[in-house]
C-alpha cells in the first residue's frame, strides 16, 4: 500500500470512528432531523448578520499553522463573515506583532510558545494540562486586547530530531545522553530558536549541551537539512507528518521536561470579537473540536506527503467531519 492510500485510508478509518460515537454539535449551528444526522449536526450555517464583517486570518510560517489558519479561515467564511488570510507571517513575535497593530485580526498559537515567549514562563512551569495552561494564559491575552479562545484536542511540541541511523550510531535515546557528545554535533533549527527557553536557550541552560554550530535554518528545509547531512541534529514538532509515515527518524526523549506539549488557542482581537458576534466563538470552538493528534498528523501529512495544498487539506477536514458540504 502506498503512502498517500495509507495516509488516506486511515485518515478515513479515523472520521468514521468519531463520528460512529455521535460527537456533540458544533459550529454556528446546525439541526440534526434530517437523514445524515451525524453530518448535519457538526454543519456550519451562514447567518445572514454576518455578512459585511471582515476578519482576516493570519498564520505563522509551517504546514501545520497553514493548515490550521485555512480551517479556521474556511470555517468562519461557512459562517458568513467576509474572511481574508495572511497565512505566511514568519514567528510568533511576527504573528503577535501583527495582531496587535490590527495587520490581522486572529492567529492560531501554541499554549506554551503564548507562556514562555511572551509572558516570560519557564517551560517548567507551563502546566501540562491544557485547560490551566489556557487559564494562565487568557489573562495575558486580555492585557494585551486580545481573547484567547480555548485549546484543540491535539497537542504539539518542539523535539530534537535526527536520522534514526544517527541516533543509534551514537547511542541516544534521550537528550541528556546527548552531554558528551553534543560538542562534535550540529544542531539546526529556525531562527528564533537562539532566544526561545523550549529550544536552542534551554538545551543550553537545563541540559547545559554545547554544541559545535547552531544554524539558523528555514523552518520548511528541518528535514532535509538531516537527510543531506549538512545537520547532526534538527528541531522538529512532534505533529510533523514524517515522523507519522516513516520510521527514517528518531526523537530523543525530552528527559528532563523543558521542552512544554502546546495545545493551540485561536487568539483574536477583542474588538474583533465584539463586532463578530457569538457565531465567531461558536465558530472557532466547534470546528476544532476534532482536531485530535491522529488528526492533525494526517493533515501535516496530506500536505507535506501527499502534495495537496493546506487549502485543499483543510477542506477536506471540514467535509469529511461534516462542517461543510
Amino acid at each position: 500500500m502506498s503512502i498517500q492510500t495509507r495516509a488516506q485510508a486511515l485518515f478515513a478509518s479515523l472520521v468514521a470512528i468519531l463520528l460512529a460515537v455521535g460527537l456533540a454539535a458544533c459550529g454556528t449551528g446546525g439541526e440534526s432531523g434530517d437523514g445524515d444526522s451525524e453530518t448535519s449536526a457538526n454543519l456550519i450555517r451562514a447567518n445572514p448578520d454576518n455578512d459585511g464583517v471582515g476578519i482576516t486570518v493570519g498564520s505563522k510560517n509551517f504546514t501545520e499553522q497553514y493548515v490550521l489558519g485555512q480551517i479556521y479561515a474556511q470555517a468562519l467564511e461557512a459562517a458568513g463573515y467576509e474572511v481574508g488570510t495572511k497565512l505566511n507571517l514568519g514567528s510568533e513575535r511576527i504573528a503577535l506583532r501583527a495582531l496587535e497593530r490590527g495587520g490581522i485580526d486572529a492567529y492560531p498559537e501554541y499554549a506554551s510558545t503564548a507562556l514562555t515567549s511572551f509572558f516570560d514562563l519557564g517551560p517548567r512551569g507551563v502546566p501540562a494540562d491544557a485547560q490551566q495552561a489556557f487559564e494562565e494564559s487568557r489573562d495575558d491575552f486580555e492585557r494585551l486586547g486580545l481573547v484567547a479562545f480555548p485549546p484543540t484536542p491535539f497537542s504539539s511540541a518542539n523535539a530534537v530530531g535526527l536520522l534514526t541511523e544517527t541516533a543509534d550510531a551514537l547511542d541516544v535515546s534521550t537528550i541528556s545522553e546527548l552531554a558528551d557528545v553534543s560538542e562534535d554535533l550540529t544542531l539546526y533549527g529556525a531562527p528564533e530558536c537562539r532566544r526561545r527557553i523550549d529550544c536552542l536557550v534551554g538545551l543550553e541552560r537545563n541540559y547545559g549541551l554545547e554544541f559545535k554550530r547552531f544554524i539558523p535554518v528555514d523552518i520548511d528545509r528541518r528535514y532535509q537539512v538531516l537527510d543531506s547531512g549538512t545537520a547532526d541534529l534538527s528541531i522538529l514538532f512532534t505533529t510533523d507528518a514524517q515522523l507519522f509515515v516513516s520510521d527514517e527518524y528518531a526523537i530523543l526523549a525530552d528527559d528532563r521536561g523543558i521542552l512544554p506539549a502546546g495545545n493551540v488557542l485561536f487568539v483574536a482581537r477583542q474588538q474583533t470579537t465584539a463586532e463578530a458576534g457569538p457565531d465567531f466563538a461558536d465558530t472557532v470552538e466547534g470546528v476544532q473540536e476534532n482536531l485530535t493528534l491522529d488528526v492533525m498528523q494526517e493533515l501535516n501529512a496530506r500536505v507535506d506527503v501527499d502534495g495537496e495544498t493546506p487549502e485543499e487539506a483543510a477542506r477536506s477536514y471540514l467535509e469529511e467531519f461534516g462542517y461543510v458540504r
